[in-house]
């Protein structure tokens, strides 16, 4: 028998979680939306955009920020807005929350509850996140090692909460040419070592928007079962993480890509014959 519950069981061991007709673990699945919700007519203007490509629409409505002065989110009052939008789509919503407060709002009314890098380490909030029941995001640490990644997963399935989402979202290396260092071996290595899903971040990672589909292609080919991406209309003009924001038209040629590598039809040059 195990000694973690995030362990497999057996060989190909893995978590399924039915999320209206997703399923996670075993579909592919596309979450995308504005890094932070601006006002209700931006983000219903991006996602009126993207919603025939995702299966998950993300908004960030409680921003931590690292400089005070930054943008840090509209708060609960864009909550009605994702509310609208997810039933207007029929797309489930996934939001971060900082604290308790912001969880006891947002869990009877969001399907997925994301646990930001920050908060990794908070094992009290971990453990609020799993009573609220909800399907949980939980992103590792940019200085967290694939064994504290995981042994935070058990701080949430301990509480009787089995339906953890992993999240690689980068780690600070010397390297300065990206934002963060998007560790796709930790993706490789979890898909040995875990059965839950495991959703890769390439937009904070490269905190550049040229970056974003050749990461997104190469977290396809190491095993990741989702992508979490930022989209904005607009993203010269947005207020949060513009840099590394998707246009909606990027977003669309990405899913071309996904959907190619995942029926393995995809070839970086299409002048190459690969026979077998």
């Amino acid at each position: 028998m195990s000694r973690y519950m995030y362990e497999k069981h057996y060989p190909g061991h893995k978590s399924v979680f039915k999320l209206n007709d997703i399923a996670i673990g075993e579909d592919f699945v596309i979450a995308a939306g504005p890094c932070a919700v601006e006002s209700e007519q931006q983000l219903k203007a991006v996602i009126n955009q993207i919603y025939p490509y995702v299966h998950v629409v993300r908004g960030g409505l409680f921003k931590a920020r690292t400089s005070p002065h930054a943008f840090s989110g509209v708060g609960s009052s864009g909550i009605d807005w994702l509310t609208e939008v997810s039933q207007k789509y029929d797309k489930p919503v996934v939001v971060e929350a900082l604290d308790r407060e912001q969880l006891a709002l947002l869990a009877p009314k969001i399907d997925i509850i994301q646990i930001g890098a920050r908060n990794m380490y908070n094992y009290p909030l971990l453990a609020a996140a799993a009573a609220t029941e909800r399907i949980i995001l939980l992103k590792r640490h940019f200085a967290a090692t694939v064994d504290e990644l995981l042994l935070a997963a058990e701080h949430i399935l301990t509480q009787g909460n089995p339906n953890v989402i992993l999240c690689e979202r980068g780690i600070r290396t010397f390297e300065t040419r990206t934002r963060n260092c998007l560790d796709l071996g930790a993706v490789a290595a979890l898909k040995q070592l875990t059965h839950l899903p495991i959703f890769v971040d390439p937009s904070h990672a490269a905190g550049d928007a040229s970056l974003v589909p050749p990461l997104c292609r190469a977290a396809v080919a190491a095993g990741a079962d989702g992508l979490l991406l930022e989209v904005h209309q607009a993203p010269a003009k947005a207020l949060s993480d513009g840099p590394q924001s998707l246009t909606p038209s990027q977003l669309k040629q990405i899913c071309v890509d996904v959907n190619a590598i995942l029926s393995g039809v995809f070839c970086r040059d299409s002048r190459i014959n690969v026979e077998f």
